[in-house]
């Protein structure tokens, strides 16, 4: 295969955000010209009048970008070129490949009927195709509106080479003569998407399996034309667990959404780049910049894979814990301001605490906003109890249990771990207790939690004054619920 001047492109749709099957094709073409040196184009296919909403193109561009797809030309609008086709239909026209349709809906829609009533193929019955010229200018003449249709050759079969999925062939029978042009004038979406194609100089065509159907069509345009097909390849469509296609419309959620609770772009990037595509070798933490030297089209798989988020967690959490403290840090920092646990100003001074903060607490995060939701207590002394976690160690009992600790703790000058740990333990040995007994009040007396990173790293960070402010706190709670 000939991998000189590779062009490729995504066309998302602007009739809804960026979801997770879009995404992934716009990777696979993303991959697919970087491993080969080609250029990655974006066409925002709008001219879906009805359906296209202009507010969603930004948002789309954005989430391409989050996942760290860059484009190598300016991205073309379809809106914007729409006095671009029809010189091609009327060629079409001029030629004999394409003829004037002058049936009404109401017809069509009556002859659908009748069709599937009888059990036959619903498609266009080519009523308009075998219309002499005296009776196509008598029509004109009249002022009725018409559609250009393309006459697709009768008694033959159209083959393409697929490169994921082999030969494909399908009978012309199969394939009804269909609209390239409106009534109003605007080229159907296969049409658009030739000349878009030829003029961008596309090279290789990577896109869902669900356009095969698309591709038969096309072909007939390509050829018609005189212009060299581009390579086509279709992937494998992503589905649900209950086995339908991922799909906007079926309330699945967009790139955006996965990047509001807490995925990383990188990891996203990886887990949709593995469903439908394999390295042939078991690995799966597998970086952008190493997923560019290995993809291939080749290694495509033509079943479809099911989207299992419990995969993508985990691969987060994977992710997350290959970071430095700084680089999760940076990212963590926005979050807490916005969940007001703190100050940008205040972060920026105590920044190694907030380093040290993100190294305790990295191991137990599967997405970056359990960095939010396991840290409130590192940043405010006034939390809340978990009642669960309250009940079951801020017992009677436990009053003895911390107020041993914390005239302990209250005498160390060195507020160390090894010191901490020290320190308990010798409480442990006088009271004559099991450590847990002395462990888990604590920890729920300085957090309000009864889960976190190791008890004596968390005292150790939030230092001697608050660790003894707290326990002092949860002795007085212990002394009201008595009360």
């Amino acid at each position: 295969m000939n991998f000189d001047n590779v062009r490729v492109r995504i066309a998302p749709s602007p009739t809804g955000y960026l979801h997770v099957g879009t995404a992934r094709t716009a990777i696979f073409n993303w991959l697919y010209a970087r491993r080969y040196n080609g250029k990655f184009i974006v066409r925002i296919e709008d001219t879906d009048a009805e359906r296209s909403k202009t507010e969603l193109i930004e948002p789309i561009l954005d989430a391409l970008k989050w996942l760290g797809l860059d484009w190598d030309e300016p991205p073309y609008f379809q809106s914007q070129r729409m006095d671009r086709y029809k010189p091609y239909v009327d060629k079409l026209l001029e030629q004999g490949y394409a003829y004037r349709c002058f049936c009404t809906p109401e017809e069509l829609d009556q002859r659908r009927k009748e069709a599937m009533a009888a059990k036959q193929s619903p498609s266009y019955n080519k009523k308009c195709r075998h219309l002499s010229q005296d009776e196509i200018n008598a029509n004109i003449e009249k002022g009725m509106p018409y559609a250009i249709r393309l006459a697709i050759p009768e008694n033959e079969e159209t083959s393409y080479e697929d490169l994921v999925s082999g030969t494909i062939t399908k009978q012309n029978t199969e394939i009804e003569d269909f609209v390239i042009l409106r009534k109003d004038g605007r080229a159907v979406y296969n049409m658009a998407v030739v000349v878009d194609d030829h003029e961008m100089e596309i090279t290789h065509v990577i896109r869902g399996n669900d356009h095969i159907s698309n591709t038969f069509k096309q072909i007939h345009i390509y050829k018609a034309l005189g212009f060299d097909l581009p390579k086509f390849a279709h992937v494998p469509l992503i589905l649900r667990p209950d086995k339908r296609k991922v799909s906007k419309r079926l309330g699945d959620k967009d790139v955006a959404e996965y990047g509001q609770e807490g995925f990383l772009p990188e990891a996203l990037f990886n887990f949709l780049c593995l469903l439908g595509w394999s390295p042939k070798d078991d690995r799966e933490y597998l970086p952008p910049d190493e997923l560019k030297n290995i993809f291939s089209l080749e290694n495509v798989n033509r079943s479809n894979p099911i989207f299992n988020e419990d995969k993508l967690l985990a691969l987060n959490a994977e992710y997350i814990r290959k970071m430095t403290d700084h680089d999760l840090a940076v990212i963590v920092a926005p979050m807490l301001v916005a969940a007001e646990y703190t100050t940008k100003y205040w972060l920026e001074t105590r920044w190694d605490y907030l380093r040290k903060i993100v190294g305790l607490l990295k191991e137990r995060c599967r997405k970056m906003t359990d960095f939010v939701r396991l840290s409130a207590y590192f940043f405010y002394s006034d939390f809340e109890y978990d009642p669960k976690a309250a009940d079951k160690r801020l017992k009677p009992e436990s009053r003895e249990y911390l107020t041993r600790l914390l005239d302990k703790f209250d005498s160390l000058d060195d507020f160390s771990k090894e010191n901490l740990e020290k320190a308990m333990g010798e409480v442990s040995e006088e009271l004559d207790v099991k450590r847990g007994k002395l462990i888990h009040p604590t920890r729920v007396a300085v957090s309000g939690i009864s889960e976190g990173p190791g008890l004596f790293d968390i005292l150790e960070t939030i230092g001697k004054d608050q660790t003894v402010e707290r326990i002092r706190r949860a002795i007085e709670f212990i002394d009201k619920r008595e009360s």
